[in-house]
């Protein structure tokens, strides 16, 4: 054994020790660092040959890098839609490297069956049906693509042939419906071989995100009885719009279609009694994507994709081989995701549900929805400022009367919070999303502080 491995073996309780001690301060220091930080510029170094051991990287990593890192992990980071690590879903990843599973399969280990309960639970609390089935992926991109490469197949069955053998040019033209598409979709249709261009936008209602049913039932009816696939949104990214899934699902009785849901961060409004409701419907889909590195606050990189057809994502992801097998009884998960390599990510997600349940991520979701009304209702005073829509969950999209470009700099060069740009209808326009378990009404007060600085002066 290498002189370094050998001592640091030798030594490895007291360097976990000391890694604990570090992320323990980096983890009290959150309230002082950054909520955003510029990149610094690190200049390169040559490949280390003989390494300084666990200590010394420790050490190089706090002096060369660590300085630049933000504070992303706090509750004033309201960029993109990112949540925290829960001090519960902090642990269960801890020890997801530490036990190190490959969660490929189910012959050697636990892990799978901890999936398996895992993705049950999800599947309960977003009220999904017991036909779904859940696996993990990497994240919003990758569940949407698995769901489409499942709905892929489910068009080839329809026009009978199997893409999955022949490719998707046997499909000839292929026709994806939605209002308002997250870009990962549109990602995922040209990576699946399905084109950007098979995508039609069909018109949204007047002053929303959220489509017009009437307008995706005209553009089923042009089709002829060809089958399609329908991407509805369960929270659109700029103003958190839901389309009406139930009356999409009501158009299944004259028109055949996959309906796909994205529900990315939007899902997680079944925990709210006063929201539930937005998702009525989703038990219907075909396929359904969620993200837990957004509102379920577990570490990056988490997502579930849930589907009715697991036979047809058998058949578009199996991977036989002598040292793997045949997909046969409940499948391993390597058949069922693009990746035969694969991290036991629900260890986090079953850490976080097992210590908080329910109620503890309701919780959460409600008090970020609170929190996100709140600095709506600050916005509102501001002059200048305009809603570009009302907050109907988590995010507050605003517009500005000044350089938005330069605000946007002011404001994450205070360090006090971070938020994204984005356009909506066509204008320029704010994005502050909420979905940090450790935000409260003190952290919404300072990032309007910060905001009124910024467009007004101190």
């Amino acid at each position: 054994m290498h002189p370094r491995l050998a001592a640091d073996l030798a030594a490895l309780p007291d360097l976990l020790d000391a890694a604990r001690a570090h992320a323990a301060r980096v983890l009290a220091g959150l309230d002082e660092r950054p909520v955003g930080r510029a990149p610094d510029g690190v200049p390169p170094e040559p490949l280390p040959v003989d390494g300084i051991g666990t200590a010394g990287a420790l050490r190089r990593f706090a002096e060369r890098w660590e300085p630049g890192f933000s504070g992303s992990a706090g509750p004033r980071y309201l960029g993109f839609v990112t949540g925290g690590a829960t001090p519960a879903a902090l642990a269960g990843d801890w020890l997801t490297g530490t036990f190190d599973q490959n969660a490929s399969g189910g012959g050697d280990s636990s892990g799978a069956a901890l999936e398996r309960e895992t993705a049950g639970w999800l599947r309960e609390l977003f009220g999904l049906s017991e036909v779904h089935s859940g696996a993990f992926v990497t994240g919003a991109t990758m569940s949407n693509t698995v769901g489409l490469a499942i709905a892929r197949e489910w068009l080839g069955e329809r026009l009978g042939v199997s893409v999955a053998d022949r490719g998707a040019g046997a499909l000839g033209e292929v026709v994806v419906l939605s209002g308002t598409p997250h870009s990962s979709t549109v990602k995922a249709l040209s990576v699946l071989g399905l084109g950007r261009e098979s995508l039609r936008l069909v018109p949204v209602l007047p002053d929303r995100e959220a489509v017009d049913v009437t307008a995706i039932e005209e553009a089923l009816a042009g089709l002829g009885g060809r089958p399609a696939v329908v991407v509805a949104n369960a929270g659109t990214v700029n103003t958190v719009d839901f389309d009406d899934l139930a009356a999409i699902v009501g158009l299944r009785a004259r028109y055949d279609f996959w309906l796909h849901v994205d529900a990315a961060f939007g899902g997680f409004a079944a925990l709210s009694p006063d929201h539930a409701g937005l998702l009525a419907g989703l038990d219907a889909a075909d396929s359904v994507c969620v993200d837990l590195h957004k509102w379920l606050n577990v570490p990056y990189d988490s997502a579930v994709q849930f589907t009715r057809h697991r036979d047809l994502q058998v058949r578009v992801f199996r991977n036989t081989a002598p040292y793997l097998g045949a997909p046969a009884g409940e499948p391993d998960f390597l058949h069922l995701t693009p990746e035969n390599s694969r991290r036991l990510r629900a260890l986090a997600a079953w850490c976080t549900l097992t210590a908080y349940g329910r109620e503890g991520h309701r919780e959460i979701v409600e008090r970020n929805v609170a929190a996100a009304r709140r600095l709506g209702d600050l916005l509102s005073s501001l002059p200048g400022v305009r809603l570009a829509s009302p907050v109907r969950l988590n995010v507050v999209c605003f517009t500005v009367g000044a350089d938005q470009a330069a605000l946007l700099r002011s404001i994450a060069a205070s360090g006090e919070t971070f938020l994204t740009p984005t356009v909506y209808r066509g204008e320029p326009a704010i994005r502050a999303a909420f979905s940090n378990w450790r935000t409260t009404p003190e952290d919404v007060d300072r990032v309007f502080a910060a905001l009124r600085e910024a467009l007004t002066g101190p």
